[in-house]
Formats: structure tokens, sequence, C-alpha cells
């Protein structure tokens, strides 16, 4: 069967009997980017005459943890698949009562309709789908005559003893207590399973009006590959768009978190905030300072963590941005830029980081896997030998007291001449960088007429010297500034205000992630840095052969 983009999956079955995975494996097999999820459990798609109308269900803590357990069945068995629990018909006050008859409009034009409503024969399918393309209409805008597929047309239904043990009087569901205003934060970054979860739960205790704080900038300062965290206008668009799809009966707000507390201390008309394990405390917090300013404490509603099953040993258990940023280190972050005016091969990477990133340590482990390397440091005290081009022009330019006995210059003493001085520092750079860019083309050149493949230019100055138009990929390694002042101490034996002063002279992290193609990191031990370099490796030999020799 083809291929769907966007489908809707009604889920019938009585929550207590309901197995995700399966149905959401086989909903996977048919749509590949965005599955939105009805739940209204013990709906009959074979009503005798009668068309099942769609009716509001009461918030119930049961509806809560199969929630949990669909957003984290979803990050096991379809990780690729964009889902949505959506909750248009969950109301307290109005439970029992019909929908209204204005259909909901999504995001995500529907494509083709799924249930796991099980048969009782075969005979029944086009009666099961014609009521479910109806009752789907009443809830949703859908175009017409769209496609249904019953996932589990041959599970007829379980045997009469079976149904009757099932379907015993359940205890009663435990009514979820609700409140009028609700408050909630995170940074969600490439919203996942985990944020979806704290999201949707919030949609369920929120019956008027949800505040949602995401995190901005000083708020990121700590997190991980922070300069991998999407930029907040997207991840606000993302949790809007989400929310807008769950519950669009909510009045919902999205605000700025610049700190631990954003409105939640200051809103007299909340009554509650929803925290997970590992944010208890922020919670806890958020009380005693609504304390302080006179407000009565929020109500904590605490939701568990989704664990992740595929977290590798240097990723949280649980489901968390950091492991996707993580996973997105040594991928190809964007198309690769047009560069028919560069010969094909060797294909060239440009790569750059700040001082003390390891930079040069990730150009030799490239170099072991068969790159030419191109040490742009080397190529710079080059340029600098007498008889140069750029020999008599910086000593023209700065002054004879530069030369030693040797006739050489004293790079240390220029070093004096330029340094905290930008205009000063430019009249040498003007000088020296389109002379190693010569022998930077020279060696490219040279690697063309051995028959190499992939050349590795090891340029810290990669950015600043706009040498991005030699380079096919530009591939940026970072780690946290912390990490670098204790690598650039330790190694250049210099005091912490000097490794700073020389961070701060360069482009920041973020600033050259904006250029980077792929992004490395030597944060974590060697050898998870050796895998990295490896991936990386691997993808780009995919990228390279769609580019034929002689070009």
């Amino acid at each position: 069967m083809s291929m769907f983009s966007t489908g809707i999956l009604v889920l019938t079955a009585p929550l207590h009997t309901l197995r995700i995975a399966p149905v959401l494996s086989s909903a996977a097999q048919l749509v590949e980017r965005t599955l939105y999820v009805h739940l209204n459990p013990g709906l009959n798609l074979l009503g005798s005459g009668n068309q099942p109308r769609p009716l509001f269900i009461p918030p119930a803590v049961d509806l809560s943890t199969l929630i949990t357990r669909l957003y984290s069945n979803a990050a096991d068995v379809c990780g690729h698949l964009d889902v949505r629990v959506l909750l248009t018909n969950v109301r307290a006050h109005s439970a029992g009562t019909a929908l209204p008859n204005c259909p909901q409009a999504l995001s995500h034009c529907p494509e083709v309709l799924l249930t796991d409503f099980p048969l009782q024969d075969l005979a029944q399918s086009s009666q099961v789908s014609q009521c479910l393309q109806k009752y789907t209409g009443h809830c949703y805008v859908c175009g017409p005559g769209l496609p249904s597929v019953l996932l589990h047309p041959q599970l007829v239904r379980m045997k009469v003893k079976e149904q009757e043990e099932l379907s015993e009087p359940q205890e009663k569901p435990e009514p979820l207590e609700t409140y009028g205003d609700v408050v909630v934060g995170g940074t969600f970054d490439r919203l996942h399973g985990a944020h979806k979860t704290l999201l949707s739960i919030s949609c369920l205790l929120a019956s008027r009006r949800l505040i949602v704080g995401v995190c901005d900038q000083a708020m990121l300062k700590r997190k991980v590959l922070k300069e991998l965290v999407e930029p907040y206008p997207l991840r606000v668009q993302r949790v809007r768009e989400f929310l807008q799809d769950t519950k669009p009966s909510l009045h919902v707000e999205i605000v700025p978190l610049e700190d631990p507390f954003g409105v939640s201390v200051i809103d007299p008309l909340l009554h509650c905030i929803v925290v997970s394990e590992e944010t208890r405390k922020g919670g806890e917090a958020v009380n005693k300072k609504r304390a302080e300013n006179g407000l009565p404490a929020l109500v904590l509603h605490e939701i568990q963590l989704l664990k992740d099953a595929h977290h590798t040993e240097t990723e949280e258990e649980k489901i968390s941005s950091s492991s996707l940023r993580s996973r997105l280190l040594g991928t190809l972050l964007s198309p690769p830029k047009d560069t028919s005016h560069l010969p094909t091969l060797p294909y060239v990477i440009g790569l750059t980081g700040g001082s003390g990133s390891g930079k040069s340590s990730i150009a030799m482990r490239l170099e072991a896997l068969g790159a030419v390397r191109i040490d742009c440091d080397k190529l710079g005290h080059k340029v600098y030998q007498p008889g140069t081009a750029a020999y008599g022009r910086v000593l023209q330019e700065f002054g004879s007291d530069l030369l030693q006995e040797d006739k050489t210059i004293n790079r240390r003493a220029l070093g004096r001449k330029v340094f905290g001085n930008q205009e000063r520092l430019k009249a040498l750079t003007d000088i020296v960088w389109p002379e190693i860019a010569l022998l930077v083309k020279n060696t490219i050149n040279q690697a063309r007429e051995e028959g190499k493949r992939v050349c590795v230019l090891d340029a810290a100055v990669l950015l600043e010297a706009g040498w991005t138009d030699m380079v096919h990929e530009v591939w940026v390694t970072v780690i946290p500034e912390e990490e670098a002042v204790l690598r650039i101490t330790e190694r250049d034996s210099v005091n912490t205000e000097d490794a700073q002063r020389r961070l701060q002279s360069q482009w920041s992290n973020a600033k050259q992630v904006e250029h980077a193609d792929v992004v490395l990191s030597t944060w974590w031990e060697p050898e998870v840095t050796q895998k990295q370099v490896l991936k990386a490796w691997n993808l780009l030999q995919e990228r390279i052969p769609q580019r034929k020799e002689g070009q």
C-alpha cells in the first residue's frame, strides 16, 4: 500500500486493553510524517443504524497515563513520525455531550484514516470504513472520500469469554483534577515525545488558559551543545502549532523564559504548574517566591520522564533534546551550498573552531582515514620567511625593528604591535591571509594531481579570512567555553584571563555554527570523538560519489 504524509488514527480500544506499540508500528508503515491520534475508548464503529456521535470524554488519570505511554511507545517504535495526541474531545464540564458541529482544522491535512477497531468478520470492513469516515469528518476537517485502513482486519473480535473477562466492570475511572490556569516551562528544542507529554498533560489539566515559558538566552547557557539549540522563534512556532492541534479551545500564551521563574511567580490567576521528576525542585522554588510575593501556592503536578530506548552511553537515559542534539554531530545539518565554481575533486573540507576546541586533533583523525591535511598554521609560518612577498610588506608596514639576527621576523614582537588594535591587526591580515590562501590552493592542486579524493583545510581563521570559497563544506568543532579555558591554560601555560581574552577575540561558537555544514565536538572521551569522526567520514563518502571526476 502507498505511503501517506499525514494520517488520523482513531483508537477505540478500552484504555486497559489498548496495545499501543503494535498499532503504532502498523500505522508507521502507512504514514511517513504526521500521525494524529484521536482517543475514544469503547467507540463502536459498528452501530446498528445509528452513527456514533463524537462526544466529549472526561479527563481521567488513566487518560494521562495512556498519553505518556503513547508518546513513550512512539519514540521507541516510530521515532521518525511526528505523533500528536488530539484532545479536542476531552473536557471535564461537558463530558457526555456532543462536540460542536464545526470540525477542527489541523495544521497538516489528513490523507488517510486509520483505526484499531477490531472486526467480527471481514464482511464488515466496508461498513466500519464508512462509519469511520463520517465520525472523523464530524471531528476534523478532512477531504471527501479519504481512504481508511483497519490496522488489524485480521483481528477478529476476541472470543466471547475473553471479551466478557475484559469487559467486566472496571473500577470507575479516577477523574483528573483540572485547573483554570496552568503554567509549564521548558526549552522545547526539537519538539520530542517528552515535550509532547509535558504539553499534552498541561492541556488535559488546563480548562481555560495555558502559559508556556520557552527558555531563551541566559537560560540556554548551561545546555549541552547550546549552539545547536533551534532559534527561539522556531521553537515557539512549533509549540504553538502543536498546542493549536492538540487543544484549540485553550487560550495559550507563550512567553520567553530568561530566568527560572518567569511569570509563574507574579501571575495571581495561576492555579497549577506542571513539572517533571527533575524539575520538581524548580516548582517548589516557584512556590517559595510566590509566597514572598504574597501569592497562593501552585499545585505541583508531576509527570514521569520518558525513558529513551535508543540512548548511548554518553546520552541521558531519558528522552532529551541534548541527546537529539548530540546525534546531529557529524551529520550534514543543511544541504551543501553551490560549489560548482570548484573542481569536484579533491573534495575540500574547511575545518575550523575556537582555540582549545580540538580542531587539530580531529584534522589528524581525518588524515588517518585518508584525507590530505593542510595545516594553515604551518603555512602561516612559511609566508613570513625571507624572500616571500609578505616578508617585505610586513617589514615596511610594521618596522624593521622586527628583524632578528638571522633576518627572520620576530613573530612575538609583531604580535605585541597588533594585539588589541583592530586597525593594525587588519593591516597585518590583509598582507598575510591572501598569501596563505595561495599556498592552500597550490597544495589542493598538488593533491588533485596525485589523485587524492579529500583534503581537510585545518584553519582557525577559515571564516574570518573568507576562505569558504575554497571549500566544499565547512566543519566546525565546538566545546563549552569553560572547557576551552581549562584546555588553553593547561596547554599554553597562560592564566584564565588570558585564555578568556583569546576566546573573546575569536568568533563565538554560535557565530561559527551559523556557517557550519557539519558540527563536531571533542568534549567527551577520545573514543566518542573517534566515533563521531568516523560517522562524519562515512556520511561524507556517500556525498562525494555524486560528483563525477573531471567535472
